[in-house]
């Protein structure tokens, strides 16, 4: 029997698209992050106003490394400030930030900015904002491997599995619906273990452009999907 998709309470994104937003107009690289991320702020004030609990944004791979030094210390200084606003949304709104990836390569001010925000927020309830930030799905999946194994203990399959991922403290750690803006059809091994009975959509939008009603119209497409999850 198939379940008709209803409820909504975990998206994920995969913003893609702002150096191709920007180049097509002729802007340097660094403008289409930063509208990049004024958009992510918008579409995550609307999911919060239609009482979508859950929001998790992939801001940095750990891929992504192996981009122009500029860039990396670009994006590097945008999640900062960006860490900056949103602490002082997540403490007005009651929203728990959780971190997802690796901090132990990012600087030092960025991780303690990191520290803080889960920190200030761990009591909150109401609302989840996970920021994958040095994130990969494969890392992922290995420190989690590795964090069981440390702990010398034996793990009740999916359940316990689970307890190790980034994910762990989320009320829902799967995502329901997950959208890459820009087109491209693949996933690149984002919450590959939390995604795996996750509706996806690959609107051709780049992430600048991809406003609210852009995300309506996922939303729209999401609710008319019918989830299996396997049967």
């Amino acid at each position: 029997m198939n379940n008709v998709t209803s409820e909504l309470n975990h998206v994920a994104i995969i913003p893609d698209g702002n150096r191709r937003w920007a180049q097509a107009k002729g802007l340097p690289t660094v403008e289409g992050h930063r509208k990049g991320f004024e958009m992510i702020q918008k579409l995550a004030k609307y999911l919060r106003s239609i009482d979508v609990k859950t929001l998790t944004v992939w801001a940095f791979s750990t891929e992504n490394w192996s981009r122009d030094k500029k860039e990396v210390d670009y994006l590097m200084g945008i999640y900062e400030r960006w860490l900056d606003i949103d602490l002082k949304t997540a403490l007005k709104e009651q929203i728990r930030i959780i971190h997802l990836g690796r901090k132990d390569r990012l600087k030092e001010s960025l991780r303690k900015k990191l520290e803080e925000a889960e920190d200030k927020t761990k009591h909150f309830t109401k609302f989840y904002l996970g920021v994958a930030l040095d994130y990969g799905g494969r890392d992922e999946i290995l420190r989690t491997v590795k964090a069981i194994h440390d702990t010398r203990s034996t793990i009740d399959a999916e359940k316990d599995f689970d307890l190790f991922l980034d994910t762990k403290d989320f009320p829902q750690p799967n995502p329901d619906l997950v959208i890459r803006t820009s087109g491209e059809q693949r996933t690149s091994g984002f919450l590959i273990w939390q995604s795996a009975y996750s509706e996806y959509i690959f609107p051709k939008v780049h992430l600048p452009d991809f406003t609210v009603e852009e995300l309506k119209k996922c939303i729209d497409e999401y609710r008319n999907r019918q989830r299996r999850f396997g049967v």
